[in-house]
């Protein structure tokens, strides 16, 4: 259906720089929430096939997105990335195997069972070697909340993820799990009978402790600080099998050379499919970095967000302030005027069945218990932190209009839950009148 769509964007260049004399002009917001009578809003609907706005308030003013940021992740990724996910990269020479990490996070990651890259490695029959790195970035993005280490949702970037960079421990004190299970010797705990639910680490070192009070099992998980060095020593720990690690001289030091071959992990869009659908960080994340590896042959965020602003979103209505892949930074400022750009190339580069397979519907992922009518009908993203919300994605009405909407709330006090609801009540009326 969006197919139809393909010749939007030389419409979005007009209607975006010229947005007053095509928005919908009421001076009032739309969402007129009591709970929002002291939040930033901005709202901005465009029909797809005309490039005509129904709603723009405040759709030129910039706003914390939080994961609404994902969607331009994903574009880049399902641009760049291929159709599969590039998991090692290998040089072989006369003696060894030379490992060069690509920041995969599906390396023995429990949402994949089938694992190529440790199959791969299990098979090898020539030493394991491994230093040169492309990694140059700092393990936590530029804002994030230093004093949230300790959540799952913000697992460390790296080179070479393993097991999500998170440490999951599970069962009774006396017969607890641990994964990796290099890591039992630092932890530590009491001596009560219940399972374990809590778990909690030094901010500085793979110290952990944990409580065992639990009433049932359920594996609790941690961010562990990660390193070169250590990622790939968990590696060989879970091999059975040494990799020899030499320390890059400094980052000038050249790659390997030799045969290369490239091991191929995961279906690009299964990726995309969990990281929309569950929000994920450490996916979203990731995602960039790989594309960064793609295009410069380097993982720096930086890179790939500035080469993705000139060129790809060069056209942009307004230019975003884009720090990370997840939306975790409260320093990530963007339009809603911006997203639905987004959404309309997104819709005119893709096919529809690929995006439709990527975005959630309704009451699905994050939108589980929202828009259970209109499954089919809404593909969208959604983005939260305290005191933000955000939802942008495409809207299919009942006289098969196709619509892109983003919108986003700042600074607001109230329940999550009452926007939430205010802005599907919205979207819905939408889908039923347009």
């Amino acid at each position: 259906m969006l197919k139809l769509c393909l010749g939007i964007l030389p419409v979005l260049a007009v209607s975006c720089t010229a947005s007053r004399k095509t928005a919908v002009a009421t001076g009032q917001s739309p969402l007129s929430l009591p709970a929002l009578a002291n939040a930033h809003t901005g709202v901005c609907v465009m029909d797809l096939r005309t490039g005509a706005y129904l709603y723009n308030y405040q759709g030129d003013k910039y706003f914390i997105p939080a994961s609404n940021m994902k969607l331009l992740t994903c574009y880049t990724a399902m641009k760049y990335l291929g159709d599969s996910l590039d998991g090692l990269e290998v040089v072989e020479t006369r003696d060894a195997l030379q490992l060069l990490p690509t920041g995969d996070p599906t390396l023995l990651h429990p949402d994949f069972a089938y694992q190529p890259v440790y199959d791969w490695l299990c098979k090898a029959t020539k030493p394991l070697q491994a230093g040169a790195q492309r990694w140059n970035g700092n393990a936590w993005g530029t804002g994030w909340a230093w004093d949230d280490f300790t959540e799952d949702y913000m697992a460390e970037r790296s080179a070479l993820p393993i097991y999500g960079n998170l440490l999951t421990v599970s069962g009774r004190s006396g017969e607890k799990q641990v994964v990796p299970a290099s890591f039992t010797s630092v932890i530590t705990g009491n001596n009560q009978t219940g399972y374990i639910n809590k778990l909690q680490r030094t901010l500085h070192e793979n110290r952990f402790t944990y409580a065992a009070t639990g009433n049932s099992y359920k594996p609790v998980t941690i961010p562990f600080i990660t390193s070169d060095s250590l990622n790939m020593q968990l590696l060989a720990d879970t091999l059975h099998k040494p990799i020899h690690w030499q320390q890059p001289a400094d980052e000038a030091t050249p790659e390997p050379e030799g045969n290369r071959t490239v091991i191929h992990s995961q279906p690009v869009d299964a990726l995309l499919r969990i990281m929309m659908h569950r929000s994920d960080n450490f996916y979203a994340e990731q995602a960039l970095l790989m594309a960064g590896r793609k295009r410069f042959n380097d993982m720096r965020t930086a890179s790939v967000i500035q080469a993705m602003l000139e060129e790809d979103y060069s056209a942009m209505p307004q230019r975003p302030r884009w720090v990370d892949g997840s939306g975790l930074s409260r320093y990530n400022l963007i339009t809603p005027q911006d997203l639905v750009w987004l959404l309309a190339k997104m819709s005119a580069d893709f096919n529809w069945k690929r995006i439709a397979g990527i975005l959630q519907t309704g009451d699905a992922g994050t939108l589980t218990g929202y828009y259970k009518a209109y499954a089919g009908r809404i593909y969208a993203k959604t983005g939260t932190l305290s005191n933000n919300i955000a939802l942008s994605g495409y809207l299919l009405t009942r006289k098969n209009k196709v619509l892109a909407f983003s919108v986003l709330v700042n600074n607001h006090q109230a329940a999550a839950s009452v926007i939430r609801r205010g802005v599907e009540q919205f979207l819905t009326d939408i889908i039923e009148e347009y």
